[in-house]
């Protein structure tokens, strides 16, 4: 046993990203680091846990430049390889998880798609505190493996942030999670803020293109959004439309914040006036 933090990272693009390990290079030095990812593309998965996953584990080869540091890739989703790396191949409770860098934003109400997210949300619900980051690229970037896009900065900010988390002993109440999207062409100088996740959505799914219903037909998307009319406190307005960094709070209590009172009232039949009852 160590006193050194146990830094675990996985992603949805896959164990041989290179988003993914830019991000494990910026935290060395911080403490002990153990990659856990997909075998293979997970994009979209969000927490989903499927019964057909094989589980199997395969060692993976760690850059050399990167001490401290073991790797494996897994056949499953990125919160099945939350769950292989808490249950079978840590030595202790990771400090910190950090899921990422994804190739593309996960902003506005399509958060829950995201196996980006998704593996924060299941890392969050173990007690292990959690980031999420994605850097926003062109569409036809997301499911690539391009060399293209620079991830330096926004594993500059997923350091900043996780330090942050690490150092302090408690966090602020009801955030379990930080979900930070990167502008495409952001700098370490980049503003930032604190934003909440937009109620729009962002991309929308397209209609297959078949000759009849029982041949192929898979499902795709569009960016179809006008960022400069969401929420002005929201991780669309911030990112798409101010260019800066976007740092959401996220919590375990998917409650809604309506007044519990009032909706019992309006589910028992009463007519309600101006948050009173008649």
């Amino acid at each position: 046993m160590t006193d050194k933090p146990l830094i675990l990272f996985t992603n949805d693009d896959g164990i041989q990203s290179p988003g993914l390990w830019t991000l494990v290079e910026a935290f060395i030095g911080m403490g002990d680091l153990l990659v856990v990812a997909p075998l293979e593309q997970q994009s979209g998965m969000g927490r989903s846990l499927p019964s057909f996953s094989r589980g199997m584990i395969y060692t993976h080869e760690v850059p050399t430049h990167i001490p401290d540091c073991t790797a494996y890739a897994v056949e499953g989703t990125p919160a099945q390889a939350v769950q292989h790396a808490v249950l079978e191949l840590s030595d202790r409770k990771p400090t910190l998880l950090v899921s990422g860098i994804n190739y593309g934003d996960n902003t506005g109400n399509g958060v829950t798609i995201s196996g980006t997210v998704g593996a924060a949300i299941e890392a969050a619900s173990l007690d292990i505190r959690a980031i999420a980051m994605s850097q926003q690229t062109p569409f036809d970037l997301h499911a690539s493996y391009s060399t293209d896009v620079d991830f330096g900065p926004a594993a500059r900010f997923a350091r900043r942030f996780g330090e942050w988390m690490i150092n302090h002993q408690a966090l602020p109440d009801d955030v379990d999670i930080l979900k930070i999207d990167v502008p495409w062409g952001a700098t370490i100088e980049t503003d930032w803020c604190v934003t909440r996740v937009s109620r729009r959505r962002v991309y929308w799914p397209t209609r297959p293109e078949r000759a009849s219903l029982q041949a192929a037909g898979k499902l795709g998307y569009r960016y179809e959004s006008d960022p400069s009319q969401a929420e002005p406190d929201s991780d669309v307005y911030a990112l798409l439309h101010e260019h800066k960094v976007s740092v959401t709070p996220m919590s375990l209590d998917m409650t809604s914040r309506t007044d519990f009172h009032r909706l019992r009232q309006i589910l028992d039949g009463e007519r309600v006036y101006g948050g009173a009852a008649d």
